[in-house]
């Protein structure tokens, strides 16, 4: 598992949306049934429209884990002075199980890109308890802070992360 957190040291994860961590818990992310997302390729905005299929590979069915899913790079990247923007959030997810299991608090939002190449972030943390206090819905997707909101939910480092890069699509690329 190191080299999952060198790719996301490579592709700045790590350092602009969490701090460095050891990756304990495995997690796939899969759209359409069959795009698994790999740490740094290209998805297209077209094959993203639905919200991908989230597993949690580790744990048992008392464990429970919170799952954010974010654009670091809004507007654009070479300014993102929106960092972050919030794309989708689902807690009380039990282990050995998908995000289906969980509650969503923050509903899928697909991701749009209109300038430059965005990164699109998973990141997983280890709740303490089901239900764990979560200091309500952010008021606004746009400038939300996973750290922030990690440190103030008592959630400690992530256990699981990964992303992909998206930008947009042109008319030519759709077809």
């Amino acid at each position: 598992m190191a080299k999952v957190s060198n790719s996301l040291t490579i592709g700045r994860v790590i350092g602009d949306v969490i701090d460095c961590f050891i990756p304990i818990v495995r997690m796939s992310v899969v759209y359409n049934s069959n795009k698994q997302v790999f740490n740094g390729h290209e998805l297209f905005p077209s094959s993203i429209t639905l919200r991908p299929r989230v597993e949690v590979h580790d744990g048992d069915l008392r464990s429970f884990f919170t799952l954010i899913m974010t654009d670091p790079d809004v507007p654009g990247p070479s300014d993102p002075y929106l960092r972050e923007h919030l794309h989708w959030m689902v807690t009380d997810i039990p282990g050995t199980t998908d995000s289906t299991f969980g509650t969503e608090l923050v509903s899928y939002e697909m991701p749009r890109p209109q300038i430059g190449i965005h990164r699109f972030v998973f990141i997983l943390f280890k709740q303490r308890c089901r239900q764990q206090a979560v200091s309500g819905t952010p008021v606004s997707r746009d400038r939300f802070n996973t750290r922030s909101f990690a440190e103030e939910n008592d959630l400690g480092l992530p256990v699981a992360a990964v992303y992909f890069n998206c930008q947009r699509e042109t008319a030519a690329r759709r077809r």
